[in-house]
């Protein structure tokens, strides 16, 4: 059994690759894309998708691989997670995001700590940041139901997709939206628009919640509760 501690650092570590991965792709998009806005979301799209996979591949049989404050209170709803452990790993998933856009900051050459400026916010951005979470929790909670071993490609390409057909190029996780405050660069959202941003995503993640409870209302389902293979971002 892995011991708790090894679980929030498999958090702590998980989650730092994730955003190094989504605010690192953006820059480098960014620097490469001659300006060409949907080039560069397309090159920050496919490396975050692709990281999702690995990291879930390797730290789903540690900790679940969460990698989303939205994902560890869910489970926490669904009693598949202890609420102390939720909490450690809420707070390891916050403090590996930082670690994860200061990273990206230093391989860069870029200031380390910042402040977005790219404003993202309206009726439309928080519509898409429920639908976006909404949908990752469906896929997680559907995959561990009934196909786990799946569930690291499922939200690896939901998280592909969901960057192009949310307005919002789908955050879908608090932490990430935090982060992702610090960096001023192609993956940044000013902090004025991040509580919005975390309040349409919980709701999103406890809508998915309460209908993954009817969709999937089997023993199946229920049994899986105690094996969160599973993970969370994003993009």
């Amino acid at each position: 059994m892995v011991s708790g501690g090894r679980r929030i650092f498999s958090e702590w570590l998980g989650t730092a690759f994730l955003l190094a991965a989504v605010v690192g792709s953006g820059i480098m998009a960014q620097k490469l894309s001659g300006g060409n806005a949907a080039l560069a979301l397309l090159c920050n799209t496919i490396p975050t998708g692709a990281i999702l996979v690995v990291l879930i591949l390797v730290f789903g049989p540690l900790s679940g691989a969460h990698l989303n404050p939205a994902v560890s209170l869910a489970f926490a709803l669904r009693r598949g997670l202890s609420w102390p452990l939720a909490g450690g790993y809420i707070l390891a998933q916050l403090a590996g995001a930082v670690t994860g856009v200061l990273a990206a900051h230093t391989m860069f050459e870029l200031p380390i700590w910042q402040f977005a400026t790219t404003a993202r916010a309206g009726t439309g951005q928080w519509a898409a940041e429920f639908v976006a979470t909404f949908g990752l929790m469906l896929t997680i909670l559907g995959c561990v139901a009934k196909t786990p071993s799946a569930t690291p490609y499922a939200v690896g390409l939901y998280i592909t997709s969901a960057y192009w057909f949310t307005a919002s190029t789908s955050f879908a996780n608090p932490a990430v939206t935090i982060a992702r405050a610090l960096s001023d660069t192609f993956a940044g959202i000013a902090p004025g628009g991040v509580l919005a941003f975390i309040v349409a995503q919980l709701i999103g993640a406890g809508t998915a919640v309460l209908l993954g409870g009817w969709l999937w209302a089997s023993a199946e389902y229920k049994g899986a509760r105690q094996k969160p293979v599973i993970g969370g971002q994003t993009g």
